[in-house]
């Protein structure tokens, strides 16, 4: 039932694997938050390479993601799945869609809670994708904690 969920998942990963990241996190690639307006705000700038990072809250520890309006769910790497504590089973990967290197190795998982910048959301569906060097924020939170607004270089969490 998941797996159709998580094809748009993997076509986001895979174009994200495919471009290239940047390995420092500026200023621009964390949140910034607008106390003045509510609900509040989170102010993201386009980084260098295209994309919006936004550092999100799971289990105690923090995590860099790329903000992936076309992914359906949330996709975290081997190593932050890990770190927040997720059970990964190396035996248990399966083939969950087709990215644009082929086949893509996943784990369905949910996550307890996924806070950006004070925008909670509680039992998040998502994967952790073999192999992925980038974890996705995708549908399955964002739909779920509010608005997401795209201006020019700006993106805008509600």
């Amino acid at each position: 039932m998941f797996k159709p969920l998580f094809v748009m998942a993997i076509i986001g990963t895979a174009i994200g694997l495919a471009l290239p990241t940047s390995e420092h996190v500026s200023e621009s690639g964390a949140a910034k938050a607008n106390s003045a307006t509510s609900p509040r705000e989170t102010v993201l700038e386009r980084e260098d390479n295209g994309h919006f990072y936004v550092h999100a809250k799971i289990n105690g520890e923090l995590v860099r993601f790329v903000v992936d309006t076309g992914a359906s769910a949330v996709a975290l790497t081997e190593d932050d799945a890990e770190r927040i504590g997720l059970d990964v089973d190396p035996d248990a990967y399966e083939y969950i869609g087709e990215g644009a290197s082929g086949p893509v190795l996943g784990q369905l998982v949910t996550i307890d809670e996924i806070d950006v910048d004070g925008k909670v959301v509680d039992n998040v569906s998502g994967a952790v994708l073999k192999g992925s060097k980038l974890s996705l924020l995708g549908q399955s939170y964002l739909t779920r904690m509010g608005e997401v607004q795209m201006r020019g270089n700006t993106m805008v969490l509600r």
